[in-house]
């Protein structure tokens, strides 16, 4: 789990430096791949919760 959770936050930190690299340079290829990258992120992580929350109920 604690790997997982890495995995989160480095996915995370590299969404944000994609948003950094677009607001220095306005190339919106970098705001594309933040969003994606963002999107598949949340995607993932609410996914690893519902899994948690699940062991918990069953």
């Amino acid at each position: 789990m604690l790997l997982f959770r890495w995995l989160i936050l480095l996915f995370l930190l590299g969404a944000v430096v994609s948003f950094i690299f677009y607001a220095g340079t306005g190339q919106p290829k970098f705001k594309r791949y933040g969003l994606i990258i963002l999107k598949w992120t949340l995607i993932a992580g609410l996914g690893f919760f519902a899994v948690l929350i699940l062991e918990r109920i069953a």
